[in-house]
C-alpha cells in the first residue's frame, strides 16, 4: 500500500555514477545511472523486448543498451534503435521516472510524471546554513514495512524501553503526549520540564544542570519525518518559553522508502545549531545516532515478524494516537489517488 504520487528517496547522490545500477522503489525495479552531463536519469528497469533489465546492459553515449539483443533506449525511454533492420515498433519504450537532487540525496517520483513538481520535496531550512552542523551515515536496510517506521517515528514515548543508554530519562515513559494534525502529516510532541539531560545530550549540550526538553515527532506524507529536539536550561523552555542562548536544537530528518511491502531503505541525517565545523563531534553523533538506529531496527523487524504471524488481535494503547492518525490519513489519500487512476483508465 503506497502513495505514488509523491517524492521518495532513491539515493544518496554519491552512489549513482556513470555505470547502471538497478534500484528498487515501491517493488518497482529501475535502472539509474548518470549521463554525460553528469544528470541522474531513471527508467524502468525492463527492456521490453524479453524484460531482461536494462541495468545489466551498457552505456552507449546518453543511450542505454540492452545486452540481449541490443535494443537501445533514450533518456526519455524511447527505443532508438532495434536489431533487424525494420520499424522499430512503437511499443519498445520504457517508462522514465522524474528524479531531482537536492540535499545530496536523489529523489524520485513514482507516480502521474505530469504532475511531478520538485518544489513539493520536503523543505530542510538550514540545511546550508554555515551556522547549523551536519551528521550523517550511509541508509540503512530494515526488514519490515515502511509504516512499522513511520510508527516508530511518531512514538517519543518507546525511547525509554528502546534507547535506554541514549535518549531515555524517566519522564519519557509516562509525560502526557499531546498530538497535531497538519497539512501534510502528524505531530507528537510534548514538553519535560526540569528533568536531567538524556545521556546522549548530555555529552552535547553545553550548559550544566537540568534542561527543559522538547520531543517533537512529525511524519509528513508519504514517510518523511522531522525529530527535532530540544534542551534549553531548566525554566527557560515550555511552549511559551523564551529559550536560553545555550538552548541545543538537533533536527533529524529521517526519509523512509519502501522497496518492497516487507523491506524498507532508510535515509536519515541531523543537523545542530552548536559547533557546526567540529568534525570530531559529528563523528561521535554519527556514530550514536546509528547505534540507536541499529536498536530500532533489530527491534521493527521482530515486529514485522510478528505482526505477519500474529494468530490474535495486537492492540492499541493511547500512545499510538498519533500513528493511528498518520495511518488512517495516509490510507484515505492512497485510497482517492487510486480512485483517481481508475477514473483516468476508464
Amino acid at each position: 500500500m503506497f502513495l505514488k504520487n509523491a517524492w521518495y528517496v532513491a539515493a544518496w547522490s554519491h552512489e549513482i555514477a556513470d555505470s547502471l545500477q538497478q534500484i528498487l522503489v515501491l517493488g518497482e525495479k529501475i535502472c539509474i545511472f548518470r549521463n554525460s552531463q553528469g544528470e541522474v536519469i531513471a527508467l524502468e528497469d525492463a527492456c521490453p523486448h524479453r524484460k531482461l533489465p536494462l541495468s545489466k546492459g551498457r552505456i552507449k553515449g546518453d543511450n542505454v543498451e540492452c545486452g540481449y539483443h541490443g535494443l537501445t533506449f533514450d533518456c526519455a525511454g524511447q527505443c532508438v534503435w532495434a536489431p533487424g533492420g525494420g520499424r522499430i515498433p512503437s511499443a519498445a519504450k520504457v517508462r522514465p521516472y522524474p528524479v531531482h537532487e537536492k540535499y545530496g540525496l536523489v529523489w524520485i517520483w513514482m507516480g502521474n510524471a505530469a504532475i511531478a513538481d520538485a518544489d513539493e520535496i520536503i523543505d530542510i531550512p538550514n540545511f546550508d546554513s554555515p551556522d547549523w552542523g551536519i551528521n550523517r551515515g550511509a541508509a540503512m536496510e530494515l526488514r519490515c514495512n515502511y509504516l512499522l517506521m513511520c510508527d516508530n517515528l511518531l512514538d517519543p514515548t518507546h525511547v525509554a524501553w528502546v534507547h535506554e543508554s541514549s535518549f531515555a530519562q524517566d519522564a519519557t515513559r509516562d509525560t502526557p503526549l499531546k498530538v497535531t494534525r497538519t497539512e501534510n502529516g502528524v505531530i507528537v510532541h510534548r514538553w519535560m520540564m526540569d528533568v536531567e539531560p538524556a545521556p546522549f545530550y548530555k555529552k552535547i549540550v553545553e550548559f550544566d544542570g537540568n534542561c527543559d526538553r522538547l520531543q517533537h515527532y512529525e511524519v509528513r506524507y508519504p514517510a518523511h519525518a522531522l525529530i527535532r529536539a530540544v534542551f534549553t536550561p531548566a525554566g527557560t523552555g515550555g511552549p511559551d518559553g523564551t529559550l536560553h542562548e545555550k538552548t541545543f536544537v538537533m533536527d533529524s530528518y529521517n526519509f523512509m522508502t519502501p522497496t518492497t511491502e516487507t523491506e524498507t531503505r532508510y535515509y536519515w541525517f541531523q543537523l545542530r545549531n552548536i559547533r557546526p565545523h567540529d568534525e570530531e563531534l559529528s563523528k561521535m553523533m554519527s556514530e550514536d545516532v546509528r547505534h540507536a538506529f541499529e536498536e530500532d531496527r533489530a527491534v521493527l523487524n521482530e515486529v514485522q515478524i510478528g505482526m505477519a504471524s500474529k494468530t490474535s488481535p495486537h492492540i492499541d494503547l493511547s500512545i499510538d494516537a498519533g500513528q493511528l492518525r498518520f495511518r488512517r490519513q495516509l490510507e484515505a489519500m492512497i485510497a482517492e489517488e487510486r480512485m483517481v487512476d481508475e477514473k483516468m483508465r476508464a
